[in-house]
Order: C-alpha cells, then structure tokens, then sequence
C-alpha cells in the first residue's frame, strides 16, 4: 500500500506544468498507477514472462494461448448473442465445440484452419455497440489500460470463463498466474516497441488503447466521424 501511495503522489508531480487532457479527467491518478503498474512490471512480472519464453518451447506457448483463449470463449458468444451477431454466435459456437473437443479443451485450434475465424467479442464492446460512450479513461492496477465503458467487461468476462468453473481452487490460481505470465509474453514486442518509440509512454498507451477499442468496437470500419478521431489519436501518437 505504500508503494502504491507513493506512485500516486508521483505521478501528481509528473503533471504538474502539462496542459490537462479533458477526455483524461483522472489523469493524475492515472499516471499514478501507470508509473506503479510499470515499476512491478519491470521488477517482476516483465522478467518472469522473458523468463517464461525461454524455457517454453514455442509451440507449448501456442497451446497455452490457445487453451486460454478457448476457455473464454463463451464469453465471444454471449456477446455475439447481445449484439445481435446471431450468425457469428452460430459459427462461434461451432468454433467452441470443436476446439473443446477435437483440439484437446482447446490446446490446438482447429477451427481456425477449418473456416471458422477467431473473433473478439466482449461486454465493454457490446455496450458500445448498444451506443454507451468510453466514459473516462482508467488505468487499473495490474490490469492496466481500461475505461468507465470497459471496466465491468472485466466481470463479466470472468463469469463467462470456463476456467473459473472447471478447476479446483489448488489449480485455478497456478492457472490465472500462467495466463497473466502467458498474456505478458505475447505483449513483450509491443512494449518494448512504446519504450524505444514514446516521448511519454503514458499517452502512447492511452491513445493505442482507445484505437484499438474502437477498432473492435466496429469491426474494424469506424464511421466517418470516428475515423476522423483515430486520424487525431494517430497525429498524437506520431508526435510521441
């Protein structure tokens, strides 16, 4: 608790003489426990995921991203269902069924190769799709980038886990550790792309975050008037 205290007065201090963003009102606190998430990432769980990759055989990470990333999956339909993506929820379905079964819980994806894409579809998403706006941006502790919007995705997301329901307690932690180790390791790359590349991280991130959000938000073709936001997202992001 005290470090996260000290991270938070920190982070008050490094804005102080900068013009406030005013779709960032929580900045300072933001900065706060961006600066406390990225000391542990350095001091433990960065080196843990490095650690991980290289004593994993590649195609070992592939089945554990895999394995996870099933899991979760009901998740993909529910959304689907409240979207009104009633023929995406058919094919995700099938794309749940045959990676649970024939891909060994989900340890090989089968369903990829077999036409059945791989979509991301999750409750913060959803309500944007129903119209709900971003709301403030948040920066979680541990979790990281997040939004008022995409917060209680995050609750979501967990009841809608399989792995939350089919493991013991023993098992689930170890389980939710190597998950968080394994996401770690696939962002590695895009990390130490923002530290060679940002003037300041903090902003990089945001403005990756929101693009990205509003990319999956729309399937990827934002309207005229959201495109013309990512345009501005992507000038800051050039100015960095």
């Amino acid at each position: 608790m005290v470090f996260a205290v000290a991270a938070l007065l920190l982070g008050g201090c490094a804005t102080s003489g900068q013009q406030a963003d005013p779709t960032d009102p929580l900045e300072g606190l933001n900065r706060g426990l961006y600066g406390f998430n990225d000391g542990l990432d350095s001091a433990l769980i960065g080196p843990i995921a490095r650690a991980y990759v290289a004593v994993t055989p590649e195609p070992v990470r592939i089945g554990v991203t895999n394995f996870f990333a099933n899991a979760a999956y009901p998740g993909v339909i529910l959304n689907d269902l409240l979207q009104g993506k009633f023929e995406q929820a058919v094919e995700d379905t099938g794309h749940f069924l045959i990676n649970s079964t024939l891909g060994i819980f989900g340890l090989i994806d089968l369903a990829t190769p077999l036409g059945m894409g791989r979509h991301k579809e999750d409750f913060g998403q959803t309500l944007g799709v129903w119209g709900a706006g971003e709301g403030a941006y948040l920066v979680l502790p541990v979790l990281g980038p997040n939004s008022m919007r995409d917060a209680p995705g995050i609750a979501v997301g967990a009841y809608t886990d399989v792995v939350w329901y089919v493991a013991e307690s023993s098992v689930l932690w170890p389980l939710l550790i190597l998950k968080a180790v394994d996401t770690r390791a696939r962002l590695d790359a895009a990390i130490k792309l923002r530290e060679r590349s940002a003037i300041d991280p903090y902003v990089f991130t945001r403005e990756a975050y929101r693009q990205h959000r509003t990319h999956l938000i729309y399937d990827g073709n934002p309207p005229l008037e959201d495109f013309d936001e990512l345009e501005e997202q992507s000038a800051k992001l050039g100015k960095l």
